[in-house]
């Protein structure tokens, strides 16, 4: 039946969402959709300094609550974003589940497979939409890349090399809950690594083991630099270099049968292919012109959130499989795993 007209049906029906922690993560989240979105708004907000966030909510219409009960016990939240302590993330997503909210969680889902496993299998029973925030699978440089590796241009994957660098260690109090060891098993994994982690799972498939070195190179209760070679099933291998303390940098190159795709720049917009040689070489093997790209502007934020909103209402799987994201935390695991042991450890499958 037709209501209120045919405009009704051309709207997109707004999903209610609520941000809890509003730390440097959880403003940008809001900044992505506040006054951008008609897919999905942030309306309530809960966090743990509420003195430094009430100008921030007041300026863009959040309403900001004393308590995460108050948000779970609000009928008119459709969705909980918790952009919170690692530590967190299990009890609050089980919380919100409990409450029949669809549930989008920062990186990492939680801090080993089985906590994981427990808030995965939970939203699947409630029939609940539960999100990731692996961003950078949104990008058009990422999208690029999938195209190649589907149709064919790329080949083979033979390897994946990543470099993901920040300096945040050297302006993150050493009590900010970032700096925590507990928060950061696996050195700068936890914070940075396990976005190109999940690059290579979708594109190099699932992780046969895994050998995991950390460093510390500022003063400070956790490592921030941490190193970890990679072998999949497929027979390709890995390498992913993480550290929160150097310049800030990120490159993604995947080595293909057919030429190599690298992604690089901090907002990961340069987009570089180049074939391999095709005519037999009587000298040095020739290089064929690159090609290269340019998406600039882009903002991640914002898609995995319109993502997020599209998955609820739309009932459509959210575009970061839960396998992937399960996968991607046995991975996990086995990486803290080594760095502890000195190790190579296999990946529990």
């Amino acid at each position: 039946m037709l209501r209120y007209g045919m405009s009704f049906l051309l709207l997109p029906t707004m999903i209610r969402a609520a941000i809890v922690g509003l730390g440097r993560w959880g403003r940008s989240l809001v900044n992505a959709v506040a006054g951008k979105s008609d897919e999905i708004r942030f309306v309530r907000a809960t966090t743990r300094t509420r003195a430094n966030a009430e100008e921030f909510c007041r300026e863009r219409q959040v309403a900001l609550v004393d308590s995460y009960d108050q948000i779970l016990g609000a009928t008119d939240i459709d969705a909980v974003v918790l952009a919170t302590p690692h530590t967190l993330h299990q009890t609050q997503a089980l919380a919100a589940i409990a409450a029949n909210k669809h549930v989008f969680v920062e990186k990492p889902l939680t801090l080993d497979l089985a906590s994981a496993l427990a808030v995965a299998e939970a939203a699947r029973q409630a029939g609940l939409v539960l999100a990731v925030g692996f961003a950078r699978r949104f990008h058009p440089s990422i999208a690029e890349l999938r195209a190649r590796a589907r149709d064919g241009r790329l080949g083979d994957v033979v390897a994946m090399v990543a470099q993901h660098t920040t300096s945040t260690v050297q302006f993150i109090a050493p009590d900010n809950w970032r700096a925590s060891a507990t928060e950061a098993p696996g050195g700068a994994f936890t914070a940075v690594g396990v976005h190109s982690l999940d690059n290579m799972i979708e594109f190099a498939g699932r992780v046969r083991d895994v050998r995991s070195v950390t460093a510390r190179n500022y003063p400070g209760p956790s490592d921030d630099t941490t190193t970890v070679m990679l072998r999949f099933n497929s027979g390709a291998t890995g390498l992913i270099f993480c550290s929160v303390a150097t310049a800030t940098n990120f490159e993604l190159t995947t080595y293909g049968t057919k030429g190599l795709i690298e992604i690089s720049r901090t907002d990961l917009s340069r987009f570089r292919f180049a074939p391999t040689a095709t005519a037999a070489p009587t000298g040095p093997v020739p290089a064929p012109p690159d090609e290269i790209l340019q998406f600039s502007g882009f903002d991640m934020l914002r898609a995995e959130m319109t993502a997020f909103a599209r998955a609820i209402r739309d009932s459509t799987p959210y575009p970061v499989p839960i396998a992937d994201v399960l996968h991607g935390m046995a991975v996990f695991d086995a990486i803290v795993d080594s760095s502890q042991r000195g190790e190579i450890v296999a990946v529990r499958n």
